[in-house]
């Protein structure tokens, strides 16, 4: 039975918690028997947690859980919490006197909506990992894309609602690929078949949706503000892959947000996507990351067309 979402994967579960009144919440990828896996880092503002731990270069390579939160850079807290509940799992690397687990850990900027000094903490990390399972779970206002919003290049005011999104796709090979990601863009998003504008900037005057790069021509002195944005998210694939391959595959998998959010990878986002790899069989890397590409675009258009609106702020529907 397929999901079709990034629980397709075997050995991947999902779990979200959210506070609806603050705006802002966090989900969480468990990999309780371990993964294999890196990052790519594009946007200029980033916020994350033991990411250099997934380079190539070093020395662990598995991890036990990724975390996905809102609340700046306050919501890495939320990775503490999955850390204790897998500990009291006995989920970890060991190391000799304890099982450390290893959570990676990327925030996205929710602030300007909701509670600013609700975050997502310690407690809410545990609680998202305790409700992590397999399954169908709710997209759009949950988790990580609890107070996510895309369109911010004219402020946060004329901007629209996105949220969590997530998709899969499994071939007559056998690979299973799967996407997940919380939409929080200073540009628009666009449907890459068509080029349609389906989320972005809403001009205050006529209400149509401005095109972010065409703003960005006109009004080349100033616009946007330094981290108040990013899109975060993890692709996962039941292949064997190296920590070096998973790396490309994360890359790859960046272009996704090249074909749906213009402008992406700004300095203005954190853009950050993870990689995670949980089987024992190899199939190409391009094959791979073409498919991961395609499935996360498909999770990114779901998290804008599954938004809910919040405030005086409009969604997809």
């Amino acid at each position: 039975m397929s999901f079709d979402n990034i629980t397709d994967v075997p050995g991947v579960k999902v779990g979200h918690q959210q506070n609806t009144q603050a705006l802002t919440g966090c989900s969480v990828i468990l990999t309780e028997d371990g993964a294999v896996a890196s990052v790519d880092v594009r946007g200029a503002a980033p916020g994350t947690r033991e990411t250099d731990l997934l380079e190539p270069v070093n020395m662990v390579d598995q991890v036990h859980a990724i975390s996905l939160a809102g609340g700046s850079a306050y919501g890495l807290d939320a990775s503490s919490g999955v850390m204790q509940f897998l500990e009291d799992q006995g989920v970890g690397l060991d190391v000799g006197v304890a099982k450390v687990p290893i959570v990676p850990s990327a925030i996205l900027f929710d602030l300007a909506f909701g509670d600013a000094s609700v975050r997502p903490d310690k407690q809410m990390g545990y609680e998202a990992a305790q409700k992590a399972s397999s399954g169908i779970f709710k997209q759009g206002n949950i988790g990580a894309g609890c107070g996510a919003t895309v369109g911010k290049i004219m402020g946060f005011e004329n901007s629209m609602k996105s949220g969590l999104g997530s998709a899969s796709v499994t071939l007559d090979n056998g690979l299973v690929v799967g996407a997940m990601v919380a939409v929080n863009a200073l540009g628009d998003v666009r449907d890459p078949k068509t080029g349609e504008i389906i989320a972005g900037p809403v001009n205050p005057e006529t209400k149509d949706i401005v095109d972010s790069e065409q703003f960005i021509l006109d009004n080349v002195e100033s616009f946007g503000r330094v981290g108040q944005n990013t899109t975060i998210g993890a692709v996962g694939v039941n292949a064997k892959l190296s920590k070096a391959e998973a790396k490309k595959v994360a890359q790859m998998t960046q272009n996704a947000i090249g074909r749906t959010i213009h402008p992406a990878h700004t300095m203005f986002d954190g853009d950050t996507i993870f990689a995670l790899a949980t089987g024992d069989k190899q199939y190409s890397i391009d094959l791979i990351g073409s498919i991961a590409t395609q499935v996360m675009e498909k999770a990114i258009i779901r998290a804008v067309k599954e938004a809910d609106p919040i405030q005086n702020l409009p969604a997809y529907e």
